[in-house]
């Protein structure tokens, strides 16, 4: 739908402001724009940039508002942006359909127009910090919107090139506290979130790859049988655990607490996503080994910031 058809806002509790004489446009409430930005997705890449922000500062600092309060803007304004972008697909889906744009609530160009504000708030925020997290966060906006969205529609291997996305917050976080993007600590927290990002993303596609093959995407299924996908997940899932546990190595955690949680992680990580070699997998395992991953991320996180914490 088109803002100017005078349809959007199908909630009775939207405002509504009046151009002409008897004609009145509806507005999307403050739930719908909320609802637009997907929180939850934009408050984990918040969430690294928190933990990136933390391990060179060695604790917290009153540029942390600010670090973060621009990063989550404009993660917020990158998915309100992917919304408006796949709204067609997303109406296809019966995971999607019921999003703001496909059922009537706000058009494409009040979204756009939307996460463009988001954006550009995000952006000046991260500038008050410098030059470089300000640069970062747009290049993780123009990766994402740019070149992963639509290159995703071409191959199920875009979550590849895709997951530099990953690799960005902790880089912001890193910078606005005054870090140097050549610090290998930084590039081995990187590199971590950038591998991790492959397995997520499969198994989320594998969770929900019939949703998706309908509405056009390419699964890995067009190339795999299942068995295949989730041996391919399982390496991937192992290469992020070796890339964990070589953290130490790049200096990013030194403390002995926080060594046992990273490595207990590693080896409960390793040890759970063996379960991805089954003959016989279900979708309730598939999802568990999906809530497995994530957890293994945020264990990761945790064991940087008490490093961070303890070493002050």
């Amino acid at each position: 739908m088109d803002m100017d058809d005078g349809k959007i806002g199908k909630d009775a509790g939207s405002p509504s402001i009046a151009l002409h004489p008897g004609t009145r446009v509806h507005l999307p409430s403050p739930s719908v724009l909320l609802e637009l930005t997907k929180l939850r997705i934009s408050g984990a890449s918040t969430f690294t940039a928190a933990t990136g922000f933390i391990a060179y500062h060695r604790g917290f600092g009153w540029s942390l508002i600010p670090a973060l309060s621009g990063t989550l803007l404009l993660a917020m304004g990158a998915s309100a942006l992917n919304e408006a972008q796949e709204h067609g697909l997303d109406a296809l889906m019966e995971r999607t359909r019921h999003r703001p744009i496909p059922r009537g609530d706000i058009s494409a160009s009040g979204a756009t127009l939307f996460a463009l504000a988001l954006a550009a708030s995000g952006f000046a925020l991260l500038l008050l910090l410098g030059w470089t997290p300000a640069l970062l966060g747009l290049l993780a906006m123009i990766w994402y919107n740019g070149i992963y969205t639509p290159l995703k529609r071409v191959s199920a291997f875009a979550v590849v090139p895709g997951s530099l996305i990953g690799a960005l917050p902790p880089a912001i976080g890193w910078t606005a506290a005054g870090g140097s993007l050549a610090d290998p600590a930084l590039v081995g927290l990187a590199f971590v979130l950038f591998i991790w990002q492959v397995p997520h993303f499969w198994l989320l596609a594998l969770l929900h790859r019939e949703a998706y093959e309908k509405a056009g995407f390419p699964t890995l299924s067009k190339h795999f049988d299942e068995p295949q996908i989730r041996r391919l997940i399982f390496t991937w899932s192992c290469a992020a655990v070796a890339a964990c546990a070589a953290l130490p190595a790049f200096h990013m955690l030194s403390a002995l607490p926080a060594l046992v949680l990273l490595y207990a992680g590693c080896l409960w990580q390793l040890a759970r996503s063996t379960r991805l070699l089954r003959h016989h997998f279900n979708q309730k395992q598939l999802w568990r080994a999906f809530m497995d991953i994530n957890l293994f991320a945020l264990m990761v996180m945790a064991a940087v910031v008490v490093d961070a914490v303890l070493a002050r």
